[in-house]
């Protein structure tokens, strides 16, 4: 056994610089996502019909980008980060601070009342408002996940529906 390991490991070297000498080259490529359209009608939502359809842009821009917590750009973003940016460059409104410091801003509203671009305000951790996301309508909406990064999810999920809190909108003067 020690042989063939040993055996393993002298041939390594000679095997991997017959593939680099040979001209071989091994691209890694990227992902690439479906069509707006197409993305967005697999979760039942029409840009085009929207209030605001910049803000679908946007949020499809953003989609795939990894969780970082703290982040605050394409190599990774974290929820509040996120929703801040899809405001500061859908509706040019500035904000800053985490979720909580987000909540303090909006005027709160109940999920039957939810528009398209309200914010969303989720209890997960320790009964505390910890999380937030971006409303698309149909009852889905965009934020930053910690396992997928930004994606789109459904608020009839069952971990969303038991942590959702509340609907905020912004009183725009």
């Amino acid at each position: 056994m020690k042989l063939k390991i040993a055996f393993i490991f002298f041939l390594l070297p000679f095997i991997v610089y017959s593939q680099l000498k040979s001209g071989k080259k091994f691209v890694m490529t990227k992902v690439q996502k479906p069509s707006l359209e197409a993305y967005y009608s697999a979760y039942s939502l029409q840009p085009d019909s929207a209030a605001n359809p910049y803000l679908y842009y946007q949020v499809y821009d953003w989609v795939g980008t990894r969780y970082r917590y703290s982040g605050r750009n394409k190599k990774g973003i974290d929820c509040s980060s996120f929703v801040t940016e899809m405001y500061k460059n859908t509706y040019c409104i500035h904000l800053s601070g985490g979720s909580r410091e987000i909540w303090t801003n909006v005027q709160p509203i109940e999920k039957k009342e939810l528009k398209e671009g309200d914010i969303l305000f989720f209890k997960i951790r320790k009964g505390q408002i910890s999380h937030v996301g971006i409303y698309l309508g149909n009852d889905k909406f965009a934020h930053a996940t910690v396992n997928t990064g930004v994606t789109i999810s459904d608020l009839n999920e069952d971990y969303y529906k038991k942590c959702f809190y509340k609907g905020g909108r912004l009183a725009v003067d």
